[in-house]
């Protein structure tokens, strides 16, 4: 029944790119996706037959069976535009050596009529704490740069057996940004600074930095993000992209370096809402493990709320969305908002403004929760891999890698993780109870006190400057209601200030991605908010404000 309920998601989702493209991209953008640089020598539509800015993976595989493009053409354009542009962001950690052979592969699988379904031949990015075997997997620490993995994390094996091509991994907020109090998003001990492709010297936000930027970038088709908490949606925010933190659960944990089972999971990243759902439709399927412990996310049919007959993308008519307008971001950002919720009116939505409960005391028992978790998590996921055996083992790696100091040194989140009671204590247990009563209801009362479809947010405030002596300027509440909650959450382009991006974040209830994705489709369509980087090297100390 999930198989179909996603299938008929994405026959949905599909239809509406094949009739009207991705999100209408603005006429000026078309022939760019050279970016700077040599188009002849980035895979630009004169030699490709596509723009890579805005193609979709249904109108490539429509390509791809005609036999007027392979995967192996599509993959060389990838890489070759990696070589050109990803030196200006850094965005990208390493290629898949093998990448080339597995185009061929899905090659010689479309002239046999034998291709496996829509992500066969199609490049794909992997944020780098995601097990891949053969290849290094290292959360952005030198402590994790020796031996790479012996096996694939679930979700790479169900990405394999679809065909697609693993064209490398992406740089991260060194172990997705639980290390410091004061991080920089963006900078790892392996791959140093990512910058944001809209303006360089601008910070690309969350843990799936690399993820993002290299989307903004067309340095792939899509990749592949993890969220605790923002890390998925807040780097596709900022860079002007579309990322989807799912229902947890309905992506395997098995095999990605962890922070908290209760609150993590994968999920996919793209530049339109259709490429999204492709790659959650071979990315789903139930957890059943984590690291010889129960299956937090309940036994239960994942199906839950995937339509039988969803919206098709560009309809709104009688959806009713919450908007949480959040204008401690500051008032361009909810500018920004007031003309989104101008424009899905007019699409036909009923657009009413909501304030979630219980905010503060989420935030006031979020973090402390997550210190047991991840002592408990990474301990166990440390027991998998060469390098350090445990946390206490990892702190005092840090204190003696000079590398591991070269932007901040602090790793008071380790120290305070070492120190926390364990997930057997009854104070942890009562806290970790009320945040998942708490945070469901927060969105649950929402909705069914406004019979919405969804709550809508500012997904992010436009990019602050990235500054390693200062550290982050990232307090983002939007992000915490579906993290905590275990509920699905997609953040889609809603606008810029002053060139930087900001997105719309949509919420809805458990197990709902299906509704949510096609939902997000529909406003995505409206909204038409995407454009296509310009890779300024600045826009000043006072655009943001």
């Amino acid at each position: 029944m999930r198989m179909r309920r996603v299938a008929t998601l994405v026959a949905v989702l599909v239809a509406g790119s094949l009739l009207t493209g991705a999100p209408n991209p603005s006429a000026e953008a078309a022939g760019t996706a050279a970016g700077p640089g040599d188009s002849s020598s980035t895979g630009s539509p004169e030699r490709l037959g596509v723009d890579l800015d805005t193609v979709t993976i249904p109108e490539l595989q429509t390509r791809m069976a005609g036999g007027s493009l392979t995967s192996s053409a599509l993959t060389t354009a990838y890489l070759r535009r990696i070589k050109t542009v990803d030196p200006k962001i850094h965005a990208v950690l390493r290629t898949d050596p093998t990448a080339l052979r597995q185009a061929a592969a899905s090659d010689a699988r479309h002239r046999q009529g034998r291709a496996r379904g829509p992500l066969d031949g199609i490049p794909v990015l992997l944020k780098d704490n995601v097990n891949t075997r053969g290849l290094p997997t290292t959360a952005g620490s030198q402590a994790l740069a020796g031996s790479p993995p012996d096996t694939d994390a679930a979700l790479v094996t169900r990405l394999r057996n679809a065909g697609a091509v693993l064209l490398g991994k992406t740089n991260l907020s060194e172990w997705a940004n639980f290390r410091a109090a004061k991080p920089t998003s963006g900078w790892s001990a392996v791959g140093g600074q990512t910058h944001n492709p809209y303006v360089l010297d601008r910070n690309p936000c969350g843990s799936s930095a690399g993820s993002a930027a290299a989307l903004a970038a067309s340095l792939s088709q899509v990749a592949i993000g993890t969220e605790t908490d923002g890390s998925i949606v807040c780097p596709a925010g900022m860079n002007g992209v579309v990322g989807h933190k799912p229902s947890l659960g309905l992506v395997s944990r098995a095999g990605v370096v962890p922070i908290s089972a209760e609150q993590d999971t994968a999920g996919p990243m793209a530049r339109n809402v259709t490429d999204a759902a492709l790659t959650l439709s071979v990315l789903s399927g139930r957890d059943t493990s984590r690291l010889g412990t129960r299956d937090v996310s309940g036994a239960r049919d994942v199906s839950g709320g995937l339509p039988e007959e969803p919206a098709r993308p560009g309809t709104l008519r009688g959806e009713r969305i919450g908007l949480w307008r959040l204008p401690s971001l500051g008032p361009k950002v909810d500018a920004v908002m007031t003309r989104t919720a101008e424009r899905l009116r007019r699409a036909g939505a009923k657009v009413v403004e909501v304030t979630p409960p219980y905010q503060k005391r989420l935030a006031e028992l979020e973090f402390p929760a997550l210190l047991s978790e991840f002592h408990r998590d990474i301990d166990a996921y440390l027991d998998t891999r060469d390098g350090p055996s445990d946390l206490a083992g990892l702190i005092g790696f840090n204190r003696t890698h000079p590398a591991e100091q070269t932007c901040f040194a602090g790793q008071e989140l380790f120290e305070q993780a070492l120190a926390a009671p364990p997930t057997t204590d009854p104070g942890y247990k009562a806290m970790r109870a009320e945040l998942k009563d708490l945070s469901r209801r927060s969105i649950d009362e929402t909705m069914a006190a406004h019979r919405l479809d969804a709550i809508a947010s500012p997904t992010n405030p436009p990019a602050w400057t990235t500054d390693c002596a200062r550290g982050d300027n990232d307090v983002i509440p939007s992000s915490t209601p579906a993290a905590v909650a275990g509920y699905p959450s997609l953040s889609v382009p809603a606008g810029s200030v002053n060139e930087l991006p900001v997105g719309l974040l949509l919420m809805a209830g458990d197990h709902q991605d299906g509704k949510l994705l096609s939902l997000g489709a529909a406003v995505e369509h409206r909204l038409d908010a995407w454009r296509a980087p310009r890779y300024l090297p600045s826009v000043g100390p006072d655009a943001a404000r």
